[in-house]
């Protein structure tokens, strides 16, 4: 800033006004816990980060200079004085992530060397809380936007105007966010051959697929690729992004996720549950839990999920023993209390909290679930420790208290395995209704097509993927959007305002069979003109 103007006064507000680091940890402690990866959700303001005194003196100083002068900081905005122009500097929380993982320390903290599992729950449960409610502040009053998602040197300045614009066309037709891959213990090789990345990685585990909350997108920006938060379009625009009922219902938030589990050639994951809905809120400060489905997109023979309980067996005796085996003890016996079911390509399990569940070995798995994704209580991990050395964290604890025990044999597979009903059919398409349970929000619908497929959002948001397939276009009626072409496994976000588009065979797949997977919120649509949709 001072070499691109020389002749500015730059007050970094960060250093004039922020409170010492200290007062502002034993403000947010009670949010941190000493857990290493769970905490509770903050409603702090940015307000209470910094003196209110010194804010003030700012905007004395500047007011008694002559100099033009530049604010920078989080807090610059809270300076109590009549600004000129106003600059939102914008990054994706994946993009924080990768920077912490490198060295970087959380907000004023030094902790750069710090477990990034504690620097990812200070952001998560707290910076990233306080961050989002305070940018929502600024969004009517922001002159420009500044896309720092690569580095200060190479960031890009478009005006509040091109931002605003770049809003409206999203939720004006279907897109897709910038995805993320990463590695894990119990990684694939599958992403790496399907989605084209770098061979020479060890393993690919995840892909966060479309979790707007964590992603970006990109905007082109007269020729220009701009790269901001994709949170950014549920903020500025949620009715018509979510629909009003689904906004109704979960405020200005993404409630449905898509991501990929590589375990390909990798392992199994943790055995794990979920916390229920009354235990999520009362512990965590979460509105709502983590209910999620695994949908197979391949799948070796003889791979398995890990879903539900064995009939018969003693709870006491299976906590016991995992305890043991938390304290390295013994290695758990998985088998003798937990379910295998075979996992082949296309079949989809559903997994409501207090479900005990993971996928096994030599799948590819499309998971389809809620949005909230940190609350993960794992009680196994199959003696293995973390890509860092050190064991991954076990929540055995969180784990029984959540355990439905009567989620036995019968009925896991009567209520969660194999639950395929046929809804409707037409000339080259056939519907189908594959979860998830009632417990859990989503309803999830397959569509099987030779040829085109006519869908209405009516009035709610849609997330699909192609499931089957390489290529489909995306098309509307009334042509109020451009044709948009999807790709094998790629997901994409249908907002609910676009209403009736149809979805056909696209290129080389023309005259073959198709397949997506569509997720929206149960009970959420108005009236549709037909069950094709």
């Amino acid at each position: 800033i001072r070499t691109a103007l020389p002749h500015y006064v730059v007050i970094n507000v960060e250093d004039a006004a922020a409170k010492p680091i200290g007062k502002i940890d034993a403000l947010i402690a009670s949010n941190l816990t000493s857990d290493r990866v769970l905490g509770v959700i903050s409603h702090h303001h940015l307000r209470e980060f910094y003196d209110a005194d010194r804010l003030a003196g700012i905007a004395d100083r500047v007011l008694d200079s002559n100099t033009p002068t530049v604010l920078i900081g989080w807090g610059a905005a809270l300076v109590p004085i009549r600004r000129s122009t106003l600059v939102l500097a914008d990054l994706a929380r994946w993009e924080i992530q990768q920077r912490q993982r490198r060295g970087a320390p959380n907000w004023r903290s030094d902790n750069g060397g710090e477990d990034n599992l504690r620097k990812v729950k200070r952001g998560y449960f707290v910076e990233w809380r306080v961050a989002d409610r305070h940018k929502r502040e600024l969004f009517a009053s922001m002159d420009f936007v500044l896309d720092t998602n690569r580095s200060a040197a190479d960031g890009k300045l478009i005006t509040a105007e091109a931002f605003r614009a770049g809003m409206v066309a999203a939720v004006s037709s279907p897109f897709r966010v910038v995805p993320f891959f990463d590695p894990g213990v119990w990684g694939g090789q599958w992403m790496k051959q399907v989605c084209g990345l770098d061979e020479r990685e060890e393993n690919y585990a995840w892909c966060f697929d479309c979790v707007p909350e964590e992603n970006s997108l990109l905007l082109d920006v007269a020729g220009e690729l701009v790269e901001l938060p994709s949170i950014d379009v549920v903020f500025t625009h949620p009715r018509e992004l979510l629909g009003q009922l689904t906004f109704a219902r979960f405020g200005a938030e993404f409630p449905i996720r898509f991501d990929f589990l590589d375990t390909m050639q990798g392992g199994n994951l943790s055995l794990q549950v979920h916390p229920l809905t009354d235990y999520i809120s009362n512990t965590f400060g979460m509105h709502y839990t983590q209910d999620e489905s695994y949908y197979l997109l391949d799948a070796s023979d003889g791979a398995v999920v890990f879903l539900g309980l064995k009939t018969g067996i003693d709870p006491e005796a299976m906590v016991t023993s995992l305890r043991s085996a938390s304290r390295g003890e013994l290695s758990f016996p998985a088998t003798e209390f937990v379910n295998t079911f075979p996992a082949r390509k296309h079949d989809h399990f559903s997994i409501p909290a207090g479900t005990v569940h993971c996928s096994g070995a030599n799948s590819m798995v499309l998971e389809i679930s809620a949005t909230p994704y940190l609350f993960t209580f794992k009680m196994w991990d199959w003696d293995r420790v973390g890509l860092d050395g050190v064991p991954r964290p076990i929540h055995l604890e969180h784990a029984r208290r959540n355990i439905q025990w009567d989620r036995t044999t019968a009925w896991t597979r009567d209520n969660l395995v194999g639950q395929v009903e046929t809804l409707a059919s037409g000339p080259g398409w056939v519907e189908e209704r594959t979860g998830l349970h009632a417990l859990e929000f989503l309803e999830v619908r397959r569509h099987w097509f030779t040829d085109v497929v006519e869908h209405d959002t009516a009035g709610t948001v849609h997330v699909l993927n192609l499931v089957e397939g390489a290529e489909a276009v995306v098309e509307s009626p009334t042509g109020s959007f451009a044709p948009f072409v999807v790709h094998y496994a790629e997901t994409f976000i249908v907002p609910a305002q676009v209403g009736r588009y149809r979805i056909r065979p696209h290129g080389d797949s023309a005259g073959q069979q198709l397949a997506t997977i569509k997720a929206f919120v149960r009970g959420t649509e108005h009236e549709r003109g037909n069950r094709n949709s």
